[in-house]
C-alpha cells in the first residue's frame, strides 16, 4: 500500500501556489484589473434600465474590491488570506455580471 498522501499532490486544484503560498499581491493585482473593467463597463451602462443597477453594482464592486485589500493588510499571511482574496475577485465577476445580464435582458426588444 502506498503512504502517498492525496492532499500533497500538486496537481490538485487546492494545491496550487496561487493557493497556498501566495503573499496575495497577484490577487489584488487581478482583481484590481478586473475591478476596473467592470465599472468601466457598468459606466457605459447606467443610462440603460433598470434605473440605478448599474450604478449600485459599481459601488459594489469598488467596495468589494477595497475589502480585498482590506483582507491583504489585516488577514495573517496562508490559505485563509488567500481564499478570502480569491472569494473577493469571484464576487467582483459574479455582481458585474448579473448586472449586465439584468440590464441586457431588460433592453431585449419584446
Amino acid at each position: 500500500m502506498s503512504s502517498v498522501n492525496p492532499n500533497d499532490d500538486p496537481t490538485r486544484i487546492r494545491s496550487q501556489a496561487s493557493l497556498t503560498t501566495s503573499n496575495g499581491r497577484s490577487w489584488l493585482v487581478l482583481g484590481g484589473l478586473l475591478a476596473a473593467i467592470a465599472v468601466g463597463v457598468l459606466i457605459a451602462l447606467m443610462d440603460r434600465p433598470p434605473t440605478g443597477l448599474a450604478l449600485g453594482a459599481a459601488i459594489t464592486v469598488v467596495v468589494l474590491y477595497a475589502a480585498m485589500v482590506v483582507v491583504r493588510l489585516v488577514t495573517a499571511p496562508g490559505r485563509r488570506r488567500l481564499a478570502l482574496l480569491a472569494t473577493g475577485m469571484l464576487s467582483i465577476a459574479a455582481v458585474a455580471l448579473v448586472a449586465v445580464a439584468i440590464i441586457a435582458n431588460s433592453a431585449r426588444v419584446v
